[in-house]
């Protein structure tokens, strides 16, 4: 059985702190749909810590074909980016941005405490976060003509079907929002009637 689930955060996460050797480590997570967001998020952050030393994050998007990333910004090789991928991995979160702002405290911390530092910022703001389970959804356009749209507002109703928009000017034009388990069922239910055209977005 396919999933039809998926794991993520609400809104942004409030800022978390962790400290290590007077090194200051500020997690922040933010929910995300697209790559265009990451980069608006860290400017942010970037003007907000201006005097930081690195903005470190990883990011992933997508449910069936996933997207990620995870970037050091000038820590040592895997030490940043992939601590804080690590934990949206453990987490089982997707459309997600997890940045960690580094202020440098004068004691260099090693490989080894930089991972766990950016390790456990990102795990802190994971856990601050509000996650939530979302359903996977197909979109659906059904057109018919006027004389068919009884029908077809009949099938939304029994299936209680999310209608997402609606053009009625010759005939009628409607996009639905159904959950990946159900959309073949009510794919087949429209397309029984010869009226009514179904198909995927």
């Amino acid at each position: 059985m396919e999933k039809d689930t998926y794991k993520t955060i609400l809104e942004p996460s409030e800022e978390v702190l962790f400290k290590d050797r007077n090194s200051k480590f500020f997690g922040y997570a933010f929910p995300i749909n697209t790559e265009n967001q990451v980069k608006v998020y860290i400017e942010a952050l970037k003007k907000r810590h201006h005097t930081a030393r690195h903005w470190c994050y990883a990011y992933q998007i997508g449910t069936d074909s996933i997207s990620y990333r995870a970037n050091d910004d000038g820590e040592p090789n895997n030490s940043a980016g992939m601590p804080i991928y690590g934990q949206i991995q453990s987490f089982e979160v997707t459309n997600i941005l997890i940045v960690v702002v580094r202020y440098f405290g004068g004691t260099k911390l090693g490989v080894g405490g930089l991972i766990n530092a950016y390790k456990m910022s990102a795990q802190m703001a994971l856990q601050v976060s509000r996650i939530v389970e979302k359903t996977i959804n197909k979109v659906i356009i059904i057109s018919c003509t006027y004389d068919h749209l009884n029908k077809v507002m009949r099938i939304i109703k029994e299936k209680n079907l999310t209608i997402i928009e609606q053009d009625m000017q010759l005939d009628c034009k409607i996009q639905l929002e159904v959950r990946l388990k159900d959309a073949e069922a009510v794919l087949l239910q429209f397309q029984k009637s010869q009226h009514i055209s179904a198909r995927y977005v």
